[in-house]
């Protein structure tokens, strides 16, 4: 495994993450807990450091399953989490509808003392805005709060998670250049580059934003799995993503098959050093250094 340093932190991250939705939710397919937990320890064992989770992935589960398999290791790892979606209220979600976003002060630090019991720790390494449209980004109270979690060493950094699907340009950019966010996450594959591209030369500037790259299979389309659109379980996210959208993915990732071909990689080994080519071509500010994988 190789390691990457976050800008303006002491995180060394490992090149590839654990996005932790994937054995959290039923988005993915159902996993059971005992498989959930032996997956993200053979990561570990494998080299894996950052894992990125959410306090709403599986109303807090995401969290509480990192703490069952990884607690022991908690020095040795590095945890993202996210905030910003209140599934604390008594509305019923239906289906995968976007539950109500809350970025008040109070809300964020009760979300923050909740996140912190589920994990059973008492830091957060990187404390992330999670899907935040521009007037929340223009809240001086909410990165001041931000500023106040660090100083009182609940969080050590925070940064910004944008989704949920490719667009979100503004959000990007004043997350790095007007609140200076340690870390954007992002979508970044080969089949979806921007406007991730376009944050590159904004990641460089001053001393950096590190860039964390999710999707980087585009939903297994470039994982060689399947050549013709599957039929997904209700439960699964890929399930509610427009059909069209998958034929047109599909079809897109047969004219990159060459980049596995004859080279002694698979395509999705193919994919991640996509990442890799894109990191080392933009080495101040490292973006795109870490894939979230699930």
């Amino acid at each position: 495994m190789k390691y990457r340093h976050c800008p303006r932190t002491d995180l060394e991250l490992s090149e590839v993450g654990f996005g932790a939705w994937t054995v959290a939710t039923d988005w993915w397919g159902t996993i059971q807990e005992h498989d959930a937990v032996k997956l993200l320890e053979s990561a570990f064992d494998l080299g894996v450091n950052f894992y990125d989770t959410a306090d709403t992935y599986g109303k807090g589960y995401g969290e509480e399953i990192l703490a069952k398999a990884l607690r022991h290791e908690r020095h040795n790892i590095v945890i993202a989490t996210k905030f910003g979606y209140d599934f604390y209220d008594s509305i019923e979600r239906i289906g995968h509808q976007e539950r109500t976003q809350r970025f008040e002060p109070d809300f964020i630090r009760y979300a923050c003392e909740q996140s912190l019991k589920r994990l059973k720790t008492d830091y957060i390494d990187v404390y992330q805005l999670h899907n935040p449209r521009v007037d929340a980004l223009e809240k001086d109270e909410v990165f001041d709060l931000l500023d106040t979690l660090v100083r009182e060493g609940k969080i050590r950094h925070y940064g910004v998670a944008l989704g949920p699907d490719i667009g979100w340009y503004e959000e990007g950019e004043a997350s790095m250049r007007e609140r200076q966010v340690h870390t954007l996450q992002i979508i970044y594959s080969i089949l979806e580059q921007d406007p991730a591209r376009s944050f590159f030369p904004i990641a460089q500037e001053g001393e950096g934003t590190g860039l964390i790259s999710r999707v980087p299979h585009a939903s297994e389309v470039l994982t060689g799995r399947f050549t013709e659109p599957p039929e997904f379980d209700p439960t699964d996210h890929r399930a509610h993503r427009k059909h069209e959208w998958m034929t047109e993915a599909l079809r897109k990732a047969r004219e990159v098959y060459f980049l596995g071909e004859d080279s002694g990689r698979t395509m999705a080994q193919a994919a991640r050093h996509h990442h890799d080519g894109a990191a080392q071509h933009h080495q101040h500010g490292r973006p795109a250094g870490v894939r979230l994988c699930p």
